[in-house]
């Protein structure tokens, strides 16, 4: 079975990044070697603060959409719930 994920990775500055894949690790590490060219390069996002798992691709893409669309202080506290210290939760990965 599939699984996809939602995720949001910030920088220093806390700027955000939401975004869906269907490989975390991979997706982390591109945006970490700065392999992804765009927005996440530019504000030098390298930290993943937050993430979630589904097996539905729809709903993760509809999360994903919905999450873009909040608030940056619902964001923030959709964050603060699961990690209150903005650790990088994928610092022990590589």
């Amino acid at each position: 079975m599939n699984q996809y994920y939602i995720y949001i990775m910030t920088n220093g500055v806390r700027t955000l990044f939401i975004g869906m894949t269907n490989n975390l690790t991979r997706r982390v590490y591109e945006h970490k070697h700065k392999l992804v060219v765009g927005f996440t390069k530019k504000y030098n996002i390298n930290m993943l603060a937050y993430y979630e798992v589904t097996n539905d691709v729809e709903s993760a893409i509809a999360h994903e959409k919905q999450l873009k669309g909040w608030l940056r202080s619902k964001k923030v506290a959709l964050i603060e719930s699961a990690n209150p210290h903005w650790k990088d939760l994928s610092l022990e990965w590589y």
